[in-house]
């Protein structure tokens, strides 16, 4: 949240606590976040933005009163009609709209400003907003939101944006800490972000949580530029005041000494203290209690930042000079973030892979849009034909199948159809029908301590909880059950769950799931699994997919 400094009607108070924001805090930097839609953004370059400043601020008798200017159904600019606000704070409402010149979905932000604020401190904030939008727009990063445009109307600047999909990290921290790998990735990319800016000749100034946005695909979003410092340009704070968040700020810019590129990297390493252990190290009871523990306590060490923390060490440094570069922090964090697997076990095969996250969840493969909505046709209806014609199983595999050696990959031979696409990831090979109506995968990884059984009911749980993937719930109304079969003379678990997409290229469109895991004797699992969609014609040719693949399939080291 920006603090002006020193009003004592605005908030001051950091409990000893992990963040719990109120409404205004969650909402204020979300700038371009819309918590409830996975829809995919729509990238477009960004247009320059008005530069001229805001005109004559009316008087206070005919002027709007902020927070009720706009509303569902204004349309602004001409053009972008509000659809739906997605959060408001104390300087800005941001609304979810609709761009009727491009037809494509926009976030728009309305200035807000405090009542109490004279016409002097009204025009600074209006100011400052035209100055987030320049900054942002000479920034060409996709982790940089998109500005498209600026709305000057009664005398405030309404800034047009992409609509990124998804939540901000703080959202995503008020649920639970990170693992230092997820960490490292989000830091990796609000790095890069930063590096960007920078090289624009752009300070952002107020790095946070609520300021990086997650999105679909794994994408990381660095967003609200209000208090940047822009290159060549004279600074809009005030004499003896104080903008920023105060616990994620640099000593330097407490001390009001000039900031550089290092006093960004300093809150990004709070944001990395953040992420791992819910708080930031120097949150206190006052703003300034807060400010002299930037300026003077030392953090206490990351108890789950592993190899993470002794970055973090570095990049909280007081002395700005002493704080790594950007090149050494990106090594560091590619290094946590991606880290190189580990050597395959002796007599495990070469088809060893990382370690196992407990925590994992399974991901369906996404397949294309008109697969996923199609009906059986002549290529589906053929697939049919195949499976149909089954062979002894003791002489070979099924006609219009072939066998496909993965011992490599995944220490494993299995049989797929014919013409079927392999794409290989890491410890998993996926083989998917040329319409993309099926797809067949197998898993393979290292140090599982559950049970076949409680892997699955642990991933139906998961289905029936909204299918989490990217921080956002993919799907609902998963039904399913969890059966105990024995697979190569081990105990295994068979997963079958049908669940409804909430994806908005095929939202309302039911699918479902078969999966197989075993676990052998050293703690490595196998998982084998056939997505379809859940029409009854199409479920019955995946049925028959999965046992083909399952009785053909020849795990090496169970």
């Amino acid at each position: 949240m920006a603090n002006d400094g020193g009003r004592t009607d605005l908030p001051t108070s950091y409990g000893l606590q992990p963040p719990r924001r109120s409404p205004e805090d969650r909402a204020e930097a979300a700038a371009a976040a819309d918590p409830a839609g996975p829809a995919a953004e729509a990238p477009a370059a960004a247009a320059p933005p008005a530069t001229a400043p805001p005109a004559a601020v009316p008087p206070a008798a005919a002027r709007p009163a902020d927070g009720r200017a706009g509303g569902t159904g204004r349309l602004v600019g001409g053009r972008y009609l509000l659809q739906e606000q997605l959060g408001a704070g104390g300087m800005g409402t941001v609304w979810k709209a609709h761009d009727r010149v491009v037809d494509r979905p926009v976030a728009v932000k309305e200035p807000r400003v405090p009542e109490h604020l004279g016409e002097r401190e009204r025009a600074t904030a209006y100011r400052r907003m035209l100055r987030e939008a320049r900054a942002a727009a000479r920034i060409d990063h996709p982790g940089v939101v998109t500005i498209h445009d600026v709305v000057l109307e009664d005398g405030r600047p309404w800034i047009v944006m992409e609509l990124v999909r998804g939540r901000s990290l703080a959202d995503v921290l008020d649920e639970g800490t990170l693992p230092p790998q997820e960490a490292a990735r989000i830091g990796l990319a609000v790095l890069n972000a930063l590096a960007a800016a920078h090289d624009a000749g752009v300070l952002h100034r107020d790095v946070k949580p609520a300021n990086v946005l997650i999105g679909r695909h794994d994408r990381v979003v660095l967003t609200d530029f209000g208090i940047a410092q822009v290159e060549g340009e004279a600074p809009l704070t005030e004499t003896g005041s104080f903008v920023g968040s105060p616990e994620f700020i640099a000593p330097e810019r407490v001390l009001g000494q000039r900031p550089g590129p290092e006093s960004d990297l300093w809150s990004l390493g709070v944001v990395l203290y953040a992420a791992v252990e819910g708080m930031s190290p120097f949150r206190r009871q006052t703003t300034p209690g807060t400010l002299q523990a930037v300026l003077s306590a030392e953090p206490q060490t990351s108890a789950h930042a592993g190899t993470l923390g002794l970055l973090i060490n570095r990049m909280l440094h007081k002395n700005p000079q002493s704080r790594p570069t950007v090149i050494e922090v990106r090594a560091a964090l590619r290094a946590v973030a991606h880290p190189e697997p580990a050597a395959p076990a002796p007599g495990a095969g070469q088809g060893s892979g990382p370690a196992a996250d407990p925590g994992r969840r399974p991901a369906a493969p996404r397949l294309g849009r008109g697969a996923r909505l199609g009906v059986l046709g002549a290529a589906v209806a053929a697939v049919l034909a195949l499976v149909l014609v089954l062979a002894d199983p003791f002489s070979g595999v099924p006609d219009g199948w072939v066998e496909r050696d993965e011992t490599k990959l995944v220490n494993a031979t299995l049989a797929v159809p014919a013409g079927y696409e392999r794409n290989a990831d890491k410890a998993k090979v996926t083989y998917t029908d040329p319409d993309g109506v099926f797809a067949v995968s197998l898993e393979r990884s290292e140090g599982e301590k559950r049970s076949p059984l409680e892997t699955a009911n642990a991933d139906l749980a998961w289905y029936e909880e909204g299918g989490e993937t990217d921080y956002r719930d993919t799907m609902e109304d998963a039904e399913g059950t969890v059966d105990n079969p024995v697979f190569q003379e081990r105990d295994a678990a068979l997963l079958d769950v049908a669940y409804t997409s909430r994806e908005e290229e095929d939202e309302g469109t039911r699918y479902r799931d078969l999966a197989l895991i075993v676990v052998n004797g050293k703690g490595v699992q196998y998982r084998l699994e056939v997505w379809m969609p859940a029409a009854k014609d199409q479920a019955a040719e995946g049925e028959k997919i999965f046992e083909t693949v399952k009785e053909h399939l020849a795990v090496h080291d169970l």
